[in-house]
């Protein structure tokens, strides 16, 4: 079996490292390094430990909306990498995430529900529609509970760099797919999918399902020390008048264990028995899929399940990963360590 790592680093756009922006110096480094695959992905709404609101809603804020870095590659790349990271950082949060190759053998333990990923150019075209398009049809049929499709703004895929830039059509601009099901599932969509793309890179990782519209299946696993929890919404659904993303920031910046959260708006996806969508022409109001992720320890990430059950009670779905290493950077103090067992 072939493991990989996921380096993801939380922080605001404009954050500056060595008179550069910080995601500018992060994703020089990973294509002087020639990552994998890595990606910038610009939030619409999030804040960290001092509770200060990023979001696209307010013009003023809206030029430092929060963004995530993410980069893949083998573990002793992954490492190297994250030393070099964590150096640049002067506020921001950045994880370590366990990940397998696809095709290829899996773990034993690995046998219930898992988050599938891959990426691929924007336009990438199978049978004369975009990739994103074919690949999230192919999850729905299969019976994959979520989807969402990432378009990032800036990357590296086979170690080469992607830039979205004006004037340009931006098509080799890499788009990150993920999907939950269960493992089987999982491996029936990488069968199908090999023959219709080209080159593509497929990794799967564990996920606990939490909850599908409305419907508690699980609880976040007190034995995972660190966990990453995401809730999976469309813009358009409502808790008290307001989008369900929004509401849960409101909710959890008036508390004093909430760590921080970031709000991703995808380009295309479904939930549940919904299919696939995403914006279209002339359509009133957004329907694109948006998630929630927060990152915390197993003590406060129970107390702020409370909260996201609570505005999940209708709609969406909830999940839950293990984070086996985490860092917070705040200045010259640091919180955790990048160090796996």
């Amino acid at each position: 079996m072939t493991e990989i790592l996921s380096l993801t680093a939380y922080f605001a756009e404009r954050q500056r490292s060595g008179g550069r922006f910080l995601a500018d110096a992060m994703l020089d480094l990973f294509e002087r390094e020639r990552v994998a695959a890595s990606m910038m992905l610009r939030g619409i709404a999030g804040f960290g430990t001092t509770h200060v609101l990023r979001t696209d809603r307010s013009l003023t804020l809206s030029e430092d909306p929060p963004v995530t870095v993410t980069a893949v590659d083998l573990p002793d790349r992954i490492r190297t990498l994250a030393d070099a990271a964590v150096g640049l950082t002067g506020r921001g949060l950045i994880t370590l995430e366990r990940a397998w190759l696809l095709p290829g053998s899996l773990p034993a333990d690995l046998d219930g529900s898992v988050r599938l990923s891959l990426y691929l150019g924007r336009k990438q075209p199978v049978a004369g529609v975009p990739g994103y398009v074919a690949v999230c049809e192919v999850l729905h049929r299969l019976g994959f509970v979520a989807a969402d499709v990432f378009l990032g703004v800036d990357g590296t895929v086979a170690g080469e760099r992607r830039r979205a830039r004006f004037f340009s059509h931006n098509t080799d601009v890499p788009v990150l797919i993920t999907g939950i099901g269960t493992r089987a599932q999982a491996l029936a969509a990488v069968d199908e999918l090999t023959g219709m793309l080209a080159s593509p890179l497929f990794s799967l990782r564990p996920v606990v399902v939490c909850k599908i519209d409305g419907r508690t299946l699980a609880t976040p696993p007190r034995s995972w020390p660190v966990q990453k929890l995401t809730v999976h919404t469309s813009e358009d659904t409502r808790h008290d008048g307001r989008p369900v993303h929004r509401a849960l920031m409101a909710l959890l910046r008036e508390t004093d264990h909430a760590g921080g959260a970031t709000a991703l708006r995808g380009l295309w996806g479904f939930r549940g028995s919904q299919r696939p969508h995403g914006d279209r022409f002339l359509q009133l109001g957004r329907r694109v899929p948006v998630t929630t992720v927060l990152v915390d320890t197993a003590a406060t990430m129970a107390a702020d399940y409370g909260i996201v059950d609570a505005v999940t009670a209708h709609h969406g779905v909830v999940t839950c990963e293990p984070i086996p290493a985490l860092i917070a950077v705040n200045g010259d103090e640091r919180r955790g360590s990048l160090t796996l067992d």
